[in-house]
């Protein structure tokens, strides 16, 4: 019987799906090719002009602010000071009593992904207009390889992002390893403009990796300039987690969280790091979640290793309560891994991000719709991993951290988008609003407020794990490249305007890296000259 009405509502929830009700949003809903009469894009330019004046607001970069012009020819900025004069030929903007400050970063999406058994709702095109639409102008995806290959899931993942609207990067994932994706992220790194490789320890099966790749990749890294970054989670840990909960009878989302507690998080984090440390390589610690997993990050920056922590929006604003909703749906939206964690973690975290154990925020958006999730209506194990966040991220965090005095305006830039910029070394092209940068420019009303809703956002998925939060500060302009895409809440983008980013190794992250392995040469002492005596 249980089997029986399993499958009456997942064929209710397919055949819901298939017609479209299911999608809160038609906003970004068009099928191959987008036409603009079902998408509402428009695809003329805001303005016939090459030339931008933003006028009379307070510019915020992350090292100050200041009441200054913004004047931008041909997508580059050119004058920042008072009182800025022009010719006709220029549309103008008025930011009095507004804040104009660097587009939004994203370091960590999933945008077009195959993951268990079904891919992401949001692909390169709904994605990043969810992303305008916030606030955020550039993004960086995880290239998943293609039977190992990376050249072949770099491949891939162009071909998805053919149909981009703003800027975009590349991280690269590591599944494997042999000598050829040794070869292959030489060939990411010199040129494919790929300067960060990431490493699953968890999801045992698929994409988790074993120490000794672990380090092998680190080595690597190390040698080609580019950064690490790991999941941090103990994946055959997870694996009985899983198992007992079964055994428990305990079936539902709430079992995704208790498979997988926070001390699986910190005992991941605090191994790779010591790996990483073994290496001597920086390492960037992707959404971090726990008390657990950031106190291992602490730890080691206090000790002076560059450590990276990326906590993401959902583990900052979130509990795990959801996750205990008697309605499947409501419940399932929440599963993501590493979990969102019980009250305490995020306010945990966010202390954490005010005082600089974590340095930037990011969201993991991986978005599957209800009919996705309820693949695991009998088993958490097969409810696809992810939630929202691309859209919602810069308000969230302006709220969030901002509103309730933890930062300033010019931490807000710093771990929104200057931060993300320094550490995958495209600084001060991109994260700046300063002479010779790209125009990807937000004007934002701190003195406005937002709402969000499942039924008007503009990702495809039909949930919302923010969905009714409520707060002050809004973008109302957002500028990409000198061009107008987002105003009076109306987007102005289509597919195939989007540009691929390059991202060169050697960040500042491995500044010093070349002296201290000289020093630890030095300290060892060794080989010592021995002779041996005869008894």
């Amino acid at each position: 019987m249980a089997h029986f009405l399993t499958y009456l509502l997942l064929s209710f929830l397919i055949i819901y799906d298939s017609l479209g009700l299911s999608q809160s949003n038609q906003f970004c809903d068009a099928g191959v090719g987008y036409p603009e009469s079902t998408c509402g894009f428009s695809s003329s330019s805001s303005s016939s002009s090459s030339k931008l004046l933003i006028k009379g607001g307070t510019v915020l970069n992350a090292h100050q602010q200041e009441v200054a012009d913004v004047y931008v020819e041909d997508g580059i900025i050119v004058a920042v000071k008072p009182n800025i004069k022009v010719d006709e030929d220029v549309t103008l903007l008025d930011a009095t009593g507004k804040y104009v400050m660097p587009g939004g970063i994203d370091p960590h999406t999933h945008l077009a992904m195959e993951f268990m058994g079904t891919e992401t709702i949001d692909d390169f095109f709904s994605g990043q207009a969810a992303a305008l639409a916030g606030g955020t102008t550039m993004h960086i995806d995880f290239v998943i390889p293609v039977n190992g290959s990376l050249v072949a899931g770099f491949e891939a993942y162009k071909k998805k992002a053919k149909k981009s609207c703003m800027n975009y990067g590349f991280h690269m994932a590591i599944t494997k390893w042999d000598e050829s994706v040794s070869r292959e992220m030489e060939i990411m790194v010199k040129e494919k403009g790929i300067n960060s490789f990431k490493f699953f320890m968890a999801y045992k099966g698929s994409l988790m990796i074993s120490d000794e790749l672990l380090l092998q990749g680190l080595e690597r890294c190390k040698s080609l300039g580019a950064l690490a970054m790991v999941h941090a989670e103990n994946g055959d840990a997870v694996f009985e987690g899983q198992k007992r909960m079964i055994d428990l009878g305990i079936t539902g989302p709430e079992g995704h969280a208790l498979s997988r507690p926070p001390v699986l998080e910190g005992e991941a984090t605090a191994r790779a790091i010591r790996l990483a440390k073994f290496v001597n390589t920086p390492l960037y610690v992707v959404h971090v979640m726990s008390i657990d997993a950031m106190e291992e990050i602490a730890r080691a920056r206090k000790s002076g290793q560059k450590v990276i922590g990326e906590p993401v929006v959902s583990g900052l604003v979130l509990n795990d309560s959801g996750l205990w909703d008697p309605d499947f749906v409501t419940a399932a939206k929440y599963v993501m891994s590493p979990p969102i964690r019980e009250s305490g973690h995020d306010k945990a975290l966010q202390a954490a991000l005010s005082t600089g154990v974590l340095q930037l925020v990011g969201t993991d958006h991986c978005t599957f719709n209800s009919t996705q999730k309820a693949f695991g209506i009998d088993d958490f194990r097969k409810i696809p991993n992810g939630v929202n966040g691309i859209e919602e991220r810069m308000h969230l965090v302006w709220d969030t951290m901002v509103e309730s005095g933890q930062i300033s305006v010019t931490d807000f830039v710093r771990i929104t988008s200057t931060e993300c910029a320094r550490i995958f070394n495209i600084y001060p092209r991109k994260g700046a609003i300063l002479v010779g940068s790209d125009a990807d420019i937000i004007i934002f009303n701190p003195n406005s407020s937002f709402e969000i809703s499942a039924s008007m956002h503009h990702s495809r998925t039909d949930t919302n794990v923010y969905d009714g939060r409520k707060g002050k500060g809004k973008v109302e302009v957002t500028i990409v490249g000198g061009r107008v895409v987002w105003q009076d809440d109306e987007l102005k983008v289509v597919p195939g305007s989007g540009k691929y980013i390059e991202m060169p190794p050697f960040s500042y992250l491995f500044n010093g890296i070349d002296k201290a392995d000289a020093k630890y040469l030095s300290s060892l002492q060794a080989p010592v000259k021995r002779y041996f005596t005869a008894s």
